[in-house]
């Protein structure tokens, strides 16, 4: 089977991003490799540009754009990660965008998108299609389409990630990245095992959004009715490019419920001083938990965002 990305897509993409995207620390934290049971290195991206991961997808996308496709604009739908990181990579080349967003995204991620300069059109997420509503926009404007997750420029570009964290730690028994629609976990697989072809890769799930889970055991994508506090893994369904990629690099995917994501941002707040969000969050909550099958000694963690309503965060 030919999958989406090649190992090199994610090294081009490496370079591509360097002017827009920060390479993020690693942390460490003994409390937590005693919690865990084993060594974790964080890969902190909720200190990323735009407080998540996103922008290194959204960046290796439209920096590649020529400047014909600029003068049209780009257009993305997003419940807010992924709509601050196109509006970040549209104001960066002077391109417009427009973004169909959630009228129940978090407030904080729609103030952020609307204040790098796009355009903010809501929906209902319960009653309306978000792609249906994207294509319409697209063919009156001519707008490039900048997909959250199933694209392989997206998906190289999010690979970084884990390129970034294994050239700082070296080998490492396994890795583990929260996985909605599956862009983030199917890129960091593919540079991750071509540079350790041994380590294990995890992704992590809320119970209420398991669609990976659920294809992973069903052979086939599936879908789900996601209800989670995750905002940014609710994805229906696992992208028809993410899931070959997932079906055959992922070991398994590890659940969380929502009580045991609100502790893991609890623990990561008060043990290592750093805000993450319940998405970003979600793999943590794993490690923290235990979940990993036995004989993982040192396991790499992407922390996928930062982005958070204050009101939320003083409620956990």
């Amino acid at each position: 089977m030919n999958l989406a990305i090649h190992p090199d897509a994610v090294r081009a993409a490496a370079e591509r991003i360097r002017p827009l995207a920060r390479r993020t620390p690693v942390m460490t934290s003994s409390g937590v490799d005693t919690e865990a049971g084993t060594r974790v290195f964080f890969k902190c991206e909720n200190l990323q540009k735009g407080g998540a991961f996103k922008i290194r997808g959204a960046a290796n996308l439209i920096l590649a754009l020529p400047e014909s496709a600029r003068a049209r604009g780009v257009l993305a739908y997003s419940s807010g990660n992924h709509a601050q990181a196109v509006a970040i990579a549209a104001r960066h080349v002077g391109a417009d965008a427009t973004i169909v967003m959630p009228q129940d995204a978090p407030r904080s991620k729609m103030e952020s998108t609307r204040s790098y300069g796009a355009r903010i059109v809501t929906y209902d997420r319960f009653t309306q299609e978000r792609e249906a509503i994207a294509a319409a926009i697209q063919k009156e404007t001519g707008a490039t389409l900048a997909p959250p997750f199933d694209h392989p420029m997206i998906m190289a570009g999010q690979g970084t990630a884990a390129l970034e964290l294994l050239s700082e730690t070296g080998p490492l028994d396994a890795l583990i990245t929260p996985v909605g629609g599956g862009g983030l976990l199917s890129g960091c697989a593919t540079i991750a095992k071509d540079l350790y072809p041994d380590i294990r890769v995890f992704g992590a799930e809320p119970e209420g959004a398991n669609d990976t889970y659920l294809s992973l055991i069903a052979g086939q994508r599936t879908a789900v009715q996601p209800q989670t506090i995750a905002d940014g893994l609710r994805s229906p369904m696992p992208g028809a490019l993410t899931f070959p990629v997932i079906q055959r690099l992922v070991e398994q995917i590890a659940l969380v419920s929502d009580d045991e994501i609100r502790a893991a941002v609890r623990f990561l707040l008060q043990r290592m001083k750093i805000l993450v969000e319940p998405s970003g969050a979600a793999a943590a909550a794993a490690v923290l938990l235990r979940r990993l099958p036995p004989g993982v000694r040192t396991v790499g963690v992407v922390l996928s965002g930062g982005n958070i309503d204050f009101e939320e965060l003083a409620r956990y």
